[in-house]
């Protein structure tokens, strides 16, 4: 039989046709159109769990990232973080380093707005910093062995803006400029020359004997090294730019300058050595796991965005039945959080869960971070949000605690509030209150929030923005003060004393309209209290404030005196009227016992002698206590003696002159007391009487101290002498 070579040839073409899933493919096999492509993704399976589900959910995740990262700008870049959180970056974070790798070759003029991208995801997700910057490291490896210098200056701008951002190390910089100039080349002295710009200041400040190693090897490739004269010229260029401190290359943009440093999370890699670069994560993976992992980033990325985890109304891919059981837990929800209230036939629905206060304080923030000046921040506000009564208060919190964020004072927030307390005396009020507040929960503050605080409302103080009059609430005393309230007094005294001056402040306490509102400042009370107000001025360099605080401490012990005298006074005449009062009834009685012993002689005389040592007895006593007062009054009136020096030691004869004069007083008291009855038996038997007594108590006296002052060293004799004088 013979052979058909045609027909074996067509026998031979024929294949059996196979069925090709094309959701397994990249592009589905071939082009589809878009609503073509959405009925056949609703037709699909809508069950989590299913591999055709994942894939869909892939693909529309890889789009969207892309998406987001191609309308990156630094107008927007706030809005595009916040967009990206919405989706599941651990999940896509391979996707999301490939798309910024590839953004960023495409456009090398974006490269620091990508950074500070980076850099606000890192602080979340520092995963996603590290692997790109693994990918950059490995990318940097294999550009650097294929001499491509095109990627290589791509690759070393993108690490230099990490590295300002603080996601990179600085040691990754540092090994990537001596490698460079190991073996310098003309394309490897360009591309570190290129690098150092972008990296100078920033190793400056964070390795300066590291930025001086790298230009003593610039120095040495300029002299040593055969390098072309464009290179040259180029390095000559850099030593210029040194010297100006990379002025014209600053490490940062201040718009871009969005993350703090204690938040941000600063990754280190070796440049030598394998890098695990993780490609796997670009590529799709059938997830067991998928619905517990996308409940986890929800968790996840509420905490992050401030959210709320029942706000989402639901997937698209969520069934019937979960639609209806979200929207009744959501009714169910709400009900306890609004309040109806009916007035004239309508219905007033209050919100309980304070969701519109939230969005007010998130516009006012981004309002600040996107506005160029503190005009155009009131500008935005006034015309949108604040346009209505009652939000006051919010907002002088709101710049109070956005102030406290910042490292250091920024005036911004200082001409904000005096714009506002300018506009209306609400917002004055307002700033009033925070001010008491603040103060009263100040030890709850650490000390640069509490100086950036203190900085703040002096600036409305010495520009009249708020009444001094809030300032009648702090008492300033050892017993009413913390540590962190004087910090927060010093710091406020401080500012405002620097653009005022001592002058103008002294003025403005001394106003005598004010005073009660500076009684606290400067303490009268008691001279403790006046004492620690005038040692806390005086160590914080404000002592010409307490001059007038000085002068009232040194009168306060005269005005006690005058008023100890006053009340010394009044007892002596209250003393003086109750012995007049008793020697005109001793009067009375004497005259009444004379009248009833008139009948015989010995009865009259004895009751006569009686009545006049009784009468003289109380004249007596009275003037005693008459003299005992003005002696008082002489000691209160006399100036404190100094103290007295040590006398020299008093010899043996001296010490015994003491004793026989003490032992002569000591008889002379017992003679007294043994003369009789006391004064009315000398008197009875017609002697001097009561003043006979005393004129020899007087001689007495006198006698000794002759001999106390006979018995005294020259010394004590001439110090009495100068007291007397």
């Amino acid at each position: 039989m013979k052979r058909d070579p045609r027909a074996e040839a067509r026998a031979r073409g024929r294949t059996t046709a196979v069925a090709v899933d094309p959701v397994k493919t990249r592009t589905g096999g071939a082009y589809i159109p878009p609503s073509r492509l959405r009925r056949m993704q609703q037709s699909l399976s809508q069950d989590p769990s299913t591999a055709e589900y994942q894939r869909n959910a892939w693909d529309a995740l890889k789009k969207s990232i892309n998406g987001l990262v191609n309308k990156v700008n630094v107008a927007n870049i706030q809005n595009i973080v916040i967009e990206l959180f919405q989706e599941n970056l651990i999940r896509g974070r391979g996707l999301f380093c490939r798309s910024i790798l590839k953004a960023q070759m495409a456009s090398q003029t974006f490269t620091h707005v990508y950074a500070a991208m980076i850099a606000i995801i890192n602080t979340k997700l520092p995963q996603t910093g590290d692997l790109l910057l693994r990918r950059l490291v490995g990318q940097f490896q294999r550009c650097f062995k294929r001499n491509d210098k095109r990627q290589l200056l791509g690759l070393c701008k993108f690490i230099g803006h990490l590295a300002n951002q603080r996601v990179a190390h600085e040691l990754i910089v540092l090994q990537i400029l001596m490698l460079l100039l190991s073996k310098p080349t003309n394309d490897s002295v360009e591309v570190a020359i290129t690098f150092l710009k972008e990296v100078g200041q920033f190793l400056s400040e964070a390795s300066p004997a590291g930025l001086s190693a790298v230009f003593d090897t610039l120095r040495n490739v300029l002299s040593q090294a055969d390098v072309s004269t464009r290179v040259q010229y180029m390095i000559e260029v850099m030593f210029a730019i040194r010297k100006d401190k990379f002025q014209e290359h600053p490490q940062l943009v201040e718009a871009l300058d969005l993350v703090e440093e204690d938040d941000q999370r600063t990754h280190q890699i070796q440049l030598t050595g394998k890098v695990n670069e993780e490609k796997l994560l670009d590529v799709f993976k059938f997830d067991e796991r998928y619905a517990q992992n996308e409940d986890t980033y929800k968790e996840l990325r509420a905490e992050i965005l401030g959210e709320e985890s029942d706000d989402d109304n639901g997937d698209s891919g969520e069934t019937d039945s979960d639609e209806e059981e979200s929207s009744d837990d959501d009714a169910a929800a709400a009900e306890p959080a609004q309040q109806a209230t009916h007035s004239d036939g309508k219905v007033v629905i209050k919100d309980m869960t304070d969701t519109q206060m939230k969005i007010l304080r998130r516009t006012i923030y981004l309002t600040d971070k996107s506005s160029l000046g503190f005009e155009e921040i009131a500008h935005k506000l006034l015309k949108g949000p604040l346009g209505q009564k009652g939000l006051e208060k919010e907002l002088a919190n709101m710049v109070i605690e956005m102030c406290q964020q910042e490292r250091t004072y920024i005036k911004t927030y200082g001409l904000l509030a005096k714009r506002f307390c300018d506009l209306d005396r609400d917002y004055q009020d307002a700033f009033c209150e925070e001010f008491v507040e603040q103060y009263n929960t100040v030890h709850r503050l650490e000390t640069n929030k509490l100086r950036q605080m203190a900085k703040l409302f002096a600036h409305l103080f010495y520009t009249d923005a708020v009444t001094w009059q809030v300032l009648e609430m702090i008492h300033l005393n050892e017993n009413e003060t913390t540590s962190s309230s004087r910090i927060f007094i010093k710091e406020l005294m401080m500012e405002v004393s620097e653009f005022m001056g001592i002058e103008a402040m002294n003025q403005k306490f001394a106003d005598p309209y004010m005073q009660g509102a500076f009684g606290g400042l400067f303490p009268k009370d008691i001279p403790k209290n006046t004492r620690f107000a005038i040692n806390f001025f005086t160590s914080i360099g404000l002592g010409g404030l307490t001059e007038d605080l000085r002068a009232h401490h040194a009168a306060a012990p005269k005005k006690i005196m005058a008023q100890a005298q006053v009340v010394s006074d009044s007892d002596s005449e209250s003393g003086s009227s109750s012995g007049s009062s008793s020697s005109s009834s001793s009067g009375s009685s004497s005259s009444s016992g004379s009248g009833s012993s008139s009948g015989s002689s010995s009865s009259s005389s004895s009751s006569s002698s009686s009545g006049s040592s009784g009468s003289s007895s109380d004249s007596g006593s009275s003037s005693r206590h008459k003299k005992r007062q003005s002696r008082r009054r002489k000691k209160s009136s006399s100036p404190p003696r100094k103290k007295r020096e040590a006398s020299p030691r008093r010899t043996s004869e001296q010490k015994g002159g003491d004793q026989t004069t003490g032992d002569e007083a000591f008889a002379a008291r017992a003679q007294l007391s043994k003369s009789g009855g006391g004064v009315a038996a000398a008197a009875a038997g017609g002697g001097s009487g009561r003043g006979g007594g005393d004129r020899d108590r007087r001689e007495r006296s006198s006698d000794d101290s002759r001999r106390r002052r006979r018995s005294r060293s020259p010394d004590d004799r001439d110090r009495s002498r100068r007291r007397r004088d």
